[in-house]
């Protein structure tokens, strides 16, 4: 009798705990419609995706899709500066509800965070002077290489790098390009986008010299938050459906939004 009524308590433990956890999950929608604003992580370093604006409000694809995003919930946007460094641990200790800061998906990411569907995607290319040839990674090891510290850029350089290669890490995008164009490094990883942006700037001067890789970009959030996936999913299902996020990429990277993200949240 007494095993029985254990047993019975025991089950009776479990589905209050199931219960409370997926109150505890509900909650992260409902605090944010309660609140009337959905803090976004922005990087602000990172145009055209996002940038400091008139009235140094977020401007830029990600900016656009935050407010899309925003309006989606109904609710205002609360724009929270990050840098590539940051941007999870930003998220991890509550400063912003979700990223929408051209973080790629990648297996190591997954372990700490939830991804949405993509959203975006960029190829990782090394920008580099005309004159150096890199026809493999077995050529990475005659230059110096800086890439933005942590970021998808550095991470896929190792992934590929033989033993030897000099990878040198910078703050953001903007660091290791400053450095690259000074001479400090010789080679710059960064995506095509921004690398387009450098070579504007210096007509002639600059050009891809290795591809490193295509990734897929997602709104980004803590684990076990169900509602909210699943609210930012049908947020991205509606406006890829409708062409608005393919108004906002082709508007601000002048290009079609690649055919991986429709193909990925299919």
């Amino acid at each position: 009798m007494l095993k029985k009524v254990c047993v019975a308590l025991g089950i009776s433990l479990m589905i209050g705990l199931t219960g409370t956890a997926h109150a505890q999950e509900d909650q992260s929608l409902q605090r944010i419609k309660d609140r009337g604003t959905i803090k976004i992580g922005l990087m602000l370093d990172f145009p055209p995706y996002a940038s400091s604006g008139a009235g140094n409000k977020p401007d830029g694809y990600d900016a656009e899709v935050a407010q899309m995003l925003a309006d989606y919930l109904g609710v205002k946007v609360e724009p929270v500066i990050t840098t590539g460094p940051n941007r999870i641990p930003y998220l991890l200790t509550d400063k912003a509800d979700v990223l929408v800061a051209s973080l790629a998906i990648t297996p190591e990411r997954q372990e700490q965070v939830q991804f949405s569907n993509p959203y975006s995607a960029a190829s990782m290319v090394l920008l580099g002077p005309a004159d150096i040839v890199v026809d493999s990674p077995a050529d990475f090891t005659k230059y110096k290489i800086g890439v933005p510290r942590a970021s998808t850029t550095d991470i896929g350089v190792m992934k590929i790098a033989p033993e030897g290669t000099d990878i040198r890490r910078f703050d953001d995008d903007a660091s290791a390009l400053q450095a690259m164009i000074v001479g400090q490094v010789d080679l710059a990883g960064t995506s095509t986008v921004i690398a387009s942006e450098v070579q504007k700037r210096h007509p002639g001067k600059f050009e891809v010299r290795y591809v490193i890789n295509e990734q897929v970009m997602g709104v980004t959030m803590q684990k076990d938050r169900p509602e909210l996936e699943a609210a930012v999913n049908a947020f991205l299902k509606e406006k890829l459906a409708d062409g608005s996020l393919d108004k906002a990429f082709e508007k601000w990277l002048g290009t079609p939004l690649p055919a991986s993200v429709h193909a990925a949240s299919n």
